[in-house]
């Protein structure tokens, strides 16, 4: 028997090692394994890609648990003799990266504008490159057998080909425009944000019911009184009996040292019920009220700049914060006798997911992208009906499909996508401008004096082409596009099903007219042993790297796992990862027993009728494992597998085995020894995909037979 053995098992002294000898052999790429006979280049090919991680710090536990579940799905296939690749890549998170390098200049008291744009730039590129090498490191610690030969970067050259485009087809095709309309503004980053980065806190606040003036017919009601001196209409319902006969009218007043001028127009989206019926609309600092005045032709006035200070408006108001100059203008309502009513409620704030700070509204000439207007190349549809079409009519199945109705709605109600950031880090916007002239393209125009534009695209727009830029788009001809595309998976967390997942279905859908992955898999939250959601002001973030160093990889991917179906949080417990520590001990202590009592015995023996009764509940199990895997079921499969392992092979068969070794026939105990063998062979293989160090490391340590390939990582998949 091999010495090492009869050592406890200890992942330190084998992970890294294992992990090495891995990625020293190539085989993570499909290409070596075709070139080594390990797969047919005519066989079944299966593909996905990362869910590129940003570079902006280091991976937590939910990335750990993506690791998880991709690393299963890719050494199950890689193990079905299919031509498997995972595309590994990393996000440079525009907004979250820049401010990250922002947060670091200003403890080094220096600003940015202070060191210029090409300097900051190569101050961000440093430290996204620090984190891209921290997380590399980790998804390897994960055990992530990632085709590193093909890792992308969604800022590299051959993205910002793809990136430009895609930007100048749908520049072409009039699905880009530039126009002002109202945009997220946050004031503390300076840049807009999209609706699905507004994160909403319900905090106190107070609706105030009051008049414009004492000449005004009727009251309105409003959380914001100081955004009122931008008031160009009041909206009521054309079925309102109460202010019927005022539709049409104008009225103007001065309102807290601002002439304002209001007409009275009939709306069918204001609700009657609400408040008093009566909206004072603000186009210029209300997504809503901009499409109340874009349908009634109202103008647009600015009273709240950039900085969140107001621009108009009397002493105490004018220069002031939003907050102050609220306080103001209802003094001042008070003053006049026009307060009505003031009532304590609670509001849903926006604010901005990256910052904390609160979104203003504001209208902003900005890049967008038209998602209503019809294409004609694409059976005249919209890109809101080629995203809805993808999953009611081209088979893109969502797990768990509950989430189908989720995506659905969000599509339905999806506006216009802002793609221009006021930042300087990401993709610049490819377009030039001289005198009267505008260039689009894909690189710089010629000639003098072309200034290109100052902003910067969403980082959605150049992850959106994740799943094709990386096998090669916009050349279809190459290899990997051929034989790669579209993608079998995209499994993520669902919190990104909007920011990402969507947006990958518009852009493949509209640049090249194919789904980008035939199934999405969408995983929960990783929470803490109570329940709750991991944050720094809680203290309970959990560091997947020092559970590692504690308990070894395969514990902690076991503990991710079990009983986790998709769409669904899990809780993680250190208890819960001990015991899957004790498990993979227990898996070690097995095999030390059947090589202590067996040798690899001769095909011909003949198995003894409780062996063969002990093989055919094994192939039982084997045959719905291998169902249950292929309908992505490991929440199930890995349940199955501790419990046979442990319980029914561990406590049964070999307790059973002992007896057999010390007072069986000649026969029972060859037929059982045949029988331990080739069950030690077929557990390392079913757990290899949610156990890979300890399983590897077994393989490396058993004698193998001459039909064995060398590594366990790129044997076959048991068949009955």
């Amino acid at each position: 028997m091999n010495e090492k053995f009869l050592q406890p098992y200890n992942p330190k002294d084998t992970e890294s090692s294992l992990y090495e000898l891995w990625e020293q052999s190539g085989f993570f790429n499909p290409d070596a394994m075709i070139q080594a006979g390990l797969t047919e280049e005519s066989a079944e090919a299966f593909s996905m890609v990362l869910p590129p991680p940003n570079v902006t710090g280091t991976l937590h536990t939910g990335h750990a648990l993506m690791l998880v579940i991709q690393d299963i799905m890719t050494r199950h296939q890689r193990m079905l003799g299919k031509r498997t690749l995972w595309l590994p890549g990393t996000d440079h998170a525009a907004i979250a990266t820049q401010s990250k390098v922002e947060k670091i200049l200003e403890k080094e008291k220096i600003r940015k504008h202070d060191l210029g744009r090409e300097v900051f730039l190569e101050r961000v590129h440093q430290f996204a490159q620090e984190s891209h090498d921290t997380i590399v490191a980790q998804c390897k610690k994960m055990g992530a057998s990632l085709d590193w030969s093909r890792e992308a970067y969604t800022l590299d050259e051959e993205r910002e080909k793809a990136v430009y485009t895609a930007f100048k087809q749908m520049y072409g095709d009039g699905l880009i425009y530039r126009k002002e309309r109202i945009v997220n503004w946050d004031p503390k980053g300076q840049t807009t944000i999209s609706d699905d980065e507004v994160v909403h806190i319900e905090r106190p606040s107070k609706m105030y019911t009051f008049k414009y003036s004492h000449d005004f017919p009727f009251p309105i009601a409003t959380t914001r009184p100081e955004t009122k001196l931008g008031d160009t209409a009041v909206a009521v319902h054309p079925d309102d009996p109460r202010y019927q006969k005022y539709i049409g009218k104008e009225f103007s007043f001065d309102f807290a040292g601002e002439p304002v001028t209001v007409k009275v127009i009939a709306d069918e989206q204001v609700d009657p019920e609400f408040g008093v019926g009566a909206l004072g609309v603000t186009p210029a600092h209300s997504q809503i009220d901009f499409e109340i005045a874009e349908r009634h032709k109202l103008p647009l006035k600015q009273v709240i700049n950039e900085y969140g200070k107001m621009i108009l408006g009397m002493d105490g108001v004018r220069g002031e914060k939003t907050e102050v100059a609220r306080e103001a203008v209802v003094n001042w309502l008070r003053e006049q006798g026009l307060l009505v009513e003031e009532k304590e409620i609670v509001q849903n704030v926006g604010t901005a997911e990256r910052t904390g700070a609160v979104i203003e509204p504001l209208p902003k000439l900005q890049w967008w992208i038209n998602v209503n207007k019809k294409i004609p190349h694409r059976d005249n549809r919209s890109l809101k009906e080629l995203m809805l079409d993808a999953v009611r009519k081209d088979g893109i199945e969502i797990l768990p499909q509950r989430f189908e109705k989720v995506y659905f709605h969000w599509i339905e109600n999806l506006r216009d996508w802002n793609i221009s950031r006021q930042i300087w880090f990401g993709h610049r916007i490819p377009v030039w401008y001289r005198n009267d002239e505008t260039y689009v393209g894909i690189t710089a125009p010629e000639g003098e004096g072309w200034v290109q534009d100052e902003d910067t695209l969403d980082t959605w727009f150049s992850s959106g082409l994740w799943t094709f830029s990386t096998l090669g788009w916009p050349d279809t001809d190459t290899p990997d596009f051929v034989n790669y595309h579209p993608t079998n998976v995209l499994e993520t967390g669902h919190d990104i099903l909007f920011f990402w997942v969507a947006r990958m279905v518009l852009m493949t859908k509209y640049l090249i007219g194919e789904i980008p992955f035939k199934t999405v898999y969408l995983h929960g939250l990783v929470r803490d042993n109570k329940g709750r959601k991991m944050s720094k002001s809680l203290g309970n973030i959990i560091d997947p790297v020092e559970l590692i160093d504690k308990y070894g990889t395969d514990a902690l991917r076991m503990a991710l796992i079990v009983g986790n179906g998709p769409g669904n949080d899990v809780n993680l417990d250190e208890n819960k990862i001990k015991a899957y520590k004790k498990f993979a001990n227990k898996l070690w202590n097995i095999t030390r027993f059947i090589l202590e009592n067996t040798v690899p015995s001769p095909e011909e023996t003949d198995y003894s009728p409780k062996d063969q009764e002990h093989t055919q509940e094994q192939e039982k199990l084997i045959a719905e494992i291998s169902q249950e895997m292929n309908e992505y079921k490991y929440y199930l499969v890995s349940e199955k597998l501790y419990h046979y392992v442990w319980h029914n092979f561990a406590d049964i068969i070999i307790e059973e085995s002992k007896d057999i070794f010390e007072n069986g026939t000649a026969e029972e105990k060859l037929s059982r020894q045949k029988f331990l063998w080739q069950s030690l062979k077929n557990i390392l293989k079913i757990l290899h995909p949610f156990m890979p160090f300890i399983t590897e490391e077994i393989w490396q340590h058993i004698p193998r037979e001459e039909n064995d390939r060398e590594l366990l990582m790129t044997n076959l998949w048991p068949k009955l």
